[in-house]
């Protein structure tokens, strides 16, 4: 990651305790930034971020956060940006958005409240906490974004089209965040991705072009070096979601997928 002469690199990760965010925050910290570790599970965030400052020398703070507890936000921040700027120069915030909720598709049409959290969850509460955080990185004129989008938000598909349609939003949302954060230099990355080997998607069938933690972790850290707008991860889910994605309907109404 490229560092602005002064600045000080903080990843703030969201959602921490979910495998795949684990494992960024361990790319993160073996790249030498400092962590501010957010979630739900104190226990386990206090843990994790005891075992990365021992094991590569970085500060690490575990942090308290409820994306639906949008009230909270504009606090939760603000604390964010004052922990980031305690080290040497300014302080450069970078931030990773992992948090999120699948529930099956059938559960979500048969109860409100499941498909009310699952929006509030994916999307209600990413769009609430990166609007809190727009104004500190556009005052920080630097930094990256890097949001955890899906593949399954490329096409509504009757397995687990709410879970798309929060994806999809999400997407959308980035784009216009990406537009406007470009003047003051920071990068926006939505990561499209295909299926991670998680407790996510521990309860479904063997999916095809399965991912690691690890190796997930790894391919996003070198894109997010370099790179913003869209990416999918991993790259073979770009020919596949471009044929899904230009099937005709009724054929692709046909398929059970």
């Amino acid at each position: 990651m490229t560092i602005p002469p002064g600045k000080t690199p903080t990843w703030l990760i969201l959602g921490a305790s979910s495998a795949v965010a684990r494992a960024f925050a361990w790319e993160a910290a073996a790249h030498g930034a400092a962590l501010l570790l957010a979630g739900r599970d104190m226990e386990d965030l206090e843990r994790q971020a005891a075992d990365l400052a021992i094991r590569h020398g970085v500060p690490a703070t575990p942090l308290r956060f409820e994306a639906r507890d949008l009230a909270s936000h504009a606090g939760f921040i603000a604390d964010c940006a004052t922990r980031a700027g305690t080290g040497a120069g300014d302080g450069l915030l970078n931030v990773f958005l992992a948090f999120g909720v699948m529930p099956d598709q059938g559960e979500a049409d048969a109860d409100p409240a499941i498909a009310a959290g699952m929006v509030e969850a994916n999307f209600t509460g990413a769009a609430s906490v990166l609007a809190a955080l727009a104004p500190r990185l556009e005052a920080q004129r630097g930094g990256v974004v890097v949001a955890l989008g899906s593949v399954a938000g490329d096409r509504g598909r009757k397995r687990n089209f709410l879970y798309g349609a929060t994806k999809a939003a999400l997407l959308v949302y980035l784009q216009g965040y990406a537009a406007r954060l470009a003047a003051s230099g920071v990068r926006v990355l939505c990561i499209k991705a295909g299926p991670v080997d998680t407790a996510m998607t521990w309860p479904l069938p063997k999916l095809p072009f399965m991912a690691s933690p690890q190796g997930f972790a790894r391919a996003a850290w070198a894109r997010a070096e370099k790179g913003s707008g869209n990416a999918y991860l991993p790259l073979i889910w770009w020919p596949v979601m471009t044929i899904i994605r230009l099937l005709p309907t009724p054929i692709f109404n046909r398929l059970n997928i």
